[in-house]
Order: structure tokens, then sequence, then C-alpha cells
């Protein structure tokens, strides 16, 4: 599970980390202090960012990526990401999560890309 050399790639990579069920590994594809915005209006940093992905992993279901548009100027990278977290939970409950993400992330020094702003329901219109 290498992390992007492609801007492209980081929501691919994301997921399937995230798929692994492996939360220092998701935590990887984010630089020191990025930002995640687990709800609108909530924008969390440090344990904060990291208790809030815990929470998704929790549900233990995989998500779905679609790469919708990634815009690219230098280092910087915006992201445009439909995705889905389907399935039954623990509890025998159905789970159905989606939005269009709106991310940026940023080529590090060693060459790869690590999401800045992690922004899942970035166009969601009831917030």
């Amino acid at each position: 599970m290498q992390l992007a050399k492609r801007p492209e790639d980081v929501p691919m990579v994301f997921a399937e980390r995230f798929n692994s069920g492996d939360l220092s590994a998701v935590m990887e594809v984010y630089e020191s202090g990025a930002v995640f915005v687990p709800e609108p209006g909530s924008a969390l940093t440090g344990t904060g960012a990291e208790a809030a992905n815990a929470d998704f992993l929790g549900l233990g279901l995989p998500i779905t990526v679609r790469p919708r548009h990634v815009y690219t100027t230098g280092d910087l990278a915006l992201l445009i990401v439909d995705w889905v977290i389907d399935g039954t939970d623990s509890g025998g409950s159905p789970v159905h999560i989606e939005g269009t993400a709106t991310d940026v992330a940023r080529r590090g020094p060693d060459g790869c890309w690590r999401y800045v702003i992690d922004n899942p329901f970035g166009v969601r219109l009831d917030a």
C-alpha cells in the first residue's frame, strides 16, 4: 500500500487503506496538520481528525471511490470524488453513506501526494 505518486491516485490509495481497516495506514494518507471534515461545519485536525476517521472505519464496511475531477497546479491538487460506504453493520442494520468530496492534496518533499483538506461532504446540498 504505497502512497500516491500522482494526485489522481490519492483517492484510490485512501480507499485501499480504509478497506484494510488499518487506522494508522489511513492516517499516513494525510499531511501532518491536515484538516478532516467528518460533517459540514466540523473541521478537525490531529487527534480529532484521527478519531473521526476511526468512527468511519468502525462501521466495518468498505468504501468505494470514483474520482470525478482532478485539477493540479504545481504541488497542489483539487480532487472532486464521489464515494459510497454501503453494507450491513455488525448489528444487522443497513448502512448507506455517500457524498461528493472536495479535497485538497499536496505533493510532499518525498514526491508522494497526501490530503491537506479532506472534505467528504464537500458539495452536500442540505448542509
